[in-house]
């Protein structure tokens, strides 16, 4: 099989309030119906943020442990908890996401500077969060939003040795307010800091996204989109689906003559147990 791009879809987020953005999924219908809608428009991985009843973000167990259950029920997708939460979440509700079992969750290498907030994540919480990865056997993609970050990844795996499945997979969030910029120096500078080895996906936020997509794509890196970080389709045109991202993402992956990796493969790659 050629060359192929892992697409990971971020459907929701903590940041956007339904009210602004009607599209965003935010019951676990929703959720599902959106899921399935990117799995066949070609993601592999769905990166999963969910809300209350009132469409504010939480991090109740009870609600993630259901929303894992009807995904892998609804779609193949490669299930990734966020353990970012919203800025205001405690770390031990952080921690306490894994006991959901996904197949994967995000691990944010670093402390960084979010609009107005400030997204913590002190490196005793990192250390912990990650050991308890290799405990329950979940696969972490390691989320840099800086170049500092990557030092910090580095540590962690000189530290504590490689993630469970063995691979390192990360995701290079950029042009968030406080971040590295969305720009193709900055991401071939961040990839170059990389370890050994290692597969990437690239974010780009708000209107880094198209930059960011075609320096990944010719770079040869991953994708990751969606509502999460990317509103609009173009200046004036909001999204109206997560799916239009996805199709977005699987055409310019088909151009770049690597198109959307299946997920039996993404499993593989990414050394995700069966569940």
């Amino acid at each position: 099989m050629g060359a192929t791009t892992l697409i990971t879809v971020a459907p929701t987020g903590a940041e956007s309030a339904k009210a602004d953005v009607p599209a965003l999924p935010v019951t676990l219908d929703e959720l599902v119906q959106t899921a399935k809608e990117c799995e066949a428009a070609g993601a592999a991985v769905v990166h999963v943020h969910i809300r209350d009843d009132d469409a504010r973000p939480t991090l109740d167990l009870g609600r993630l442990r259901e929303t894992v259950a009807a995904l892998r029920e609804g779609t193949g997708l490669i299930v990734q908890l966020s353990t970012g939460g919203a800025v205001t979440d405690p770390y031990e509700h952080r921690l306490r996401v894994l006991d959901a079992a996904p197949d994967g969750c995000s691990l944010t290498c670093g402390t960084v500077n979010f609009g107005d907030d400030v997204f913590m994540n002190p490196w005793p919480f990192m250390a912990e969060l990650y050991q308890r990865t290799q405990e329950l056997e979940i696969v972490p993609e390691f989320e840099l939003f800086d170049l500092g970050q990557i030092a910090l990844l580095h540590r962690l795996l000189d530290k504590y040795g490689p993630p469970f499945g063995g691979h390192v997979h990360c995701d290079l969030v950029m042009g968030v307010p406080g971040g590295m910029p969305g720009d193709a120096r900055t991401l071939v500078a961040a990839v170059q800091a990389l370890p050994e080895g290692a597969t990437w996906s690239a974010t780009g936020v708000g209107r880094t996204s198209l930059p960011v997509m075609f320096a990944a794509l010719s770079a040869g890196g991953h994708l990751r989109v969606g509502l999460e970080d990317t509103l609009t389709l173009a200046k004036g045109r909001p999204v109206t689906a997560n799916a239009e991202l996805v199709a977005r993402a699987a055409q310019a992956a088909e151009l770049a003559q690597r198109p959307p990796m299946p997920v039996a493969q993404a499993r593989e790659l990414l050394g995700v147990k069966r569940r």
